[in-house]
């Protein structure tokens, strides 16, 4: 298969454009709580807006692109971000807020559906591997940057006359006391740009496996009566719960119990996040061929619990530094816990996939209720619901029984002799 490097370089752009506007409600909730007087439990929401999204849009997206194919549904979904977004710009109330990242949400569970099977085709299958990995950077960087334009714009906007050409062309569109607000300007640009951008271009033609097709009869009767599927699916519940309880929450507990700003250290201490969870997929990678995945799930894991501890109870020089790590260890959970998923069952897989994307949902109920409980007995305390996320992540480690083992130099070497 010939590869299309263009539309790989595309497809990594959207995997940067999904990040850009997913991960940026973590720096803006202090925010938001304040422009709103929200409580934590109400400021909760936010993430389940968007989140619930994916569970609700996950398996009808891949319905949709195998009936209407990926081109259009790349459009439709950019433009139903792009009409979130200005909603969100427009019109600054709680209730409009929960709506545009409702509807944001389903633009990029949308995205998230199509484009995996678009790079396997598009940049050859032989290489799908390696430009996961690509995109997965790409994912990670624009994580790492969105909250440096959150805090650039924030702390420019209405200032003086020698702001940037965006601080100006912004100024006016922006009530000066709700700042933040500038951002989702700027992603409704982004996003009306990606829909200019996607339909000039010409894609290639997907063609899916049978076992890469959501099947809604008798596949989806087949994975429901296995346990193992269940338990995956809650597997990928508490990581994405996990990850954004983490990174939606830290700017309000540094601004909380350490008095920092969440417009600086807050955005930098998320920006960090992001950028050492980048950084754990790529030794991740490394270390999964030089041990078993269950081992270094079980490592990385047992990370995470002692980071997130520090951070809770560590000084403020502490938690600044640990916080950041909790990204770090969480790097590899997600690509080891679909790994596992995906080897332990004999087929269904694209069916299974879909099931797996839907427990994203996680995303949404775990930073509601860690609101929720923070309510009633302070963010801090609310924070360590995450040892039970995190814990049972770190019991797949122990009770997973793939059917295939990722492949290690040791298990390779031993294979070569056996075959010699």
């Amino acid at each position: 298969m010939n590869r299309n490097l263009p539309i790989v370089l595309l497809i990594l752009l959207i995997f940067f454009v999904i990040s850009f506007l997913t991960n940026i409600l973590g720096p803006i909730i202090p925010d938001i709580i304040e422009s709103f007087d929200l409580s934590l439990g109400l400021a909760g929401f936010l993430p389940f807006s968007f989140f619930v999204a994916y569970g609700v849009m996950s398996i009808p997206s891949g319905l949709l692109a195998e009936k209407y194919h990926e081109k259009k549904v790349l459009i439709v979904a950019f433009m139903i971000a792009f009409g979130g977004a200005l909603l969100f710009a427009v019109f600054t109330s709680f209730i409009v807020a929960l709506l545009s990242l409702f509807i944001i949400g389903i633009g990029m569970a949308m995205l998230q559906v199509v484009i995996n099977p678009l790079l396997r085709t598009a940049g050859g299958e032989s290489h799908f591997a390696f430009n996961s990995v690509l995109g997965q950077l790409a994912f990670g960087a624009a994580s790492f940057l969105s909250p440096m334009l959150y805090s650039h714009l924030v702390t420019h906007m209405h200032t003086d006359a020698s702001a940037s050409s965006l601080i100006k062309f912004l100024n006016p569109l922006v009530p000066e006391q709700l700042a933040w607000v500038s951002l989702y300007w700027v992603f409704a640009a982004i996003a009306l740009v990606m829909v200019l951008i996607l339909v000039f271009v010409r894609f290639p033609k997907v063609t899916l496996g049978d076992d890469e097709k959501i099947n809604i009869r008798g596949a989806f009767k087949d994975l429901i009566a296995n346990r193992r599927v269940h338990l995956y699916f809650l597997g990928i519940f508490c990581y994405v719960g996990t990850e954004q309880g983490i990174a939606n929450w830290i700017s309000k507990f540094l601004q909380t119990y350490h008095g920092l700003d969440p417009a600086i250290e807050g955005a930098q201490t998320i920006s960090y996040f992001w950028g050492l969870l980048t950084i754990g997929c790529l030794l991740g990678l490394l270390l999964l061929k030089l041990m078993d995945s269950k081992k270094v799930l079980r490592i990385f894991t047992g990370g995470a619990i002692l980071a997130l501890l520090l951070s809770l109870f560590g000084p403020t020089e502490v938690a600044l530094i640990t916080f950041p790590l909790t990204g770090f260890f969480a790097s590899v959970m997600w690509s080891v816990i679909v790994s596992l998923a995906l080897n332990s069952v004999p087929r269904h897989h694209g069916t299974f996939s879909g099931l797996l994307c839907t427990g994203i949902v996680g995303g949404a109920v775990v930073p509601l209720i860690i609101g929720a409980l923070a309510d009633v007995a302070g963010l801090r305390w609310a924070m360590l619901f995450l040892l039970v996320t995190l814990g049972y992540v770190l019991s797949i480690g122990f009770w997973a029984k793939p059917l295939v083992k990722n492949a290690t130099i040791t298990s390779l070497n031993d294979l070569f002799k056996r075959q010699s």
